[in-house]
């Protein structure tokens, strides 16, 4: 899987999520959101944020990218964050998120088409 990390998500997830096979992009700091999608678009590249104005499906319908995984765990410890990508990397196996939306929280997540 192709991630883009925003910058707000804890920098030790791309190093565990690389040891998980994934080929993972960080958002370079202070870039905007509107230049975030067009960055996770051009790459094909799924997004990972703590940021939820990306869960506006008008302002960013998920059939428009190739993926979205609003992180919402609090507080957004290393371990707590871990947790829920294990659950959701056994959950969905494949991880093909095009054109959706997750929603990732401790107890598990929420996938919206």
């Amino acid at each position: 899987m192709r991630v883009l990390i925003d910058e707000n998500v804890h920098v030790k997830v791309i190093s565990w999520l690389k040891e998980k096979g994934c080929d993972v992009l960080r958002v370079p700091s202070g870039t905007k959101n509107g230049n975030v999608i067009k960055l996770a678009q051009n790459e094909s590249r799924v997004l990972m944020t703590n940021d939820t104005n990306f869960s506006n499906r008008f302002l960013y319908p998920p059939k428009q990218f190739h993926g979205i995984i609003i992180l919402k765990i609090h507080p957004p410890k290393l371990e707590n964050l871990l947790s829920a990508l294990q659950k959701l990397l056994k959950e969905f196996p494949e991880l093909d998120l095009r054109g959706k939306l997750v929603i990732l929280e401790e107890e598990g997540c929420r996938l919206i088409i």
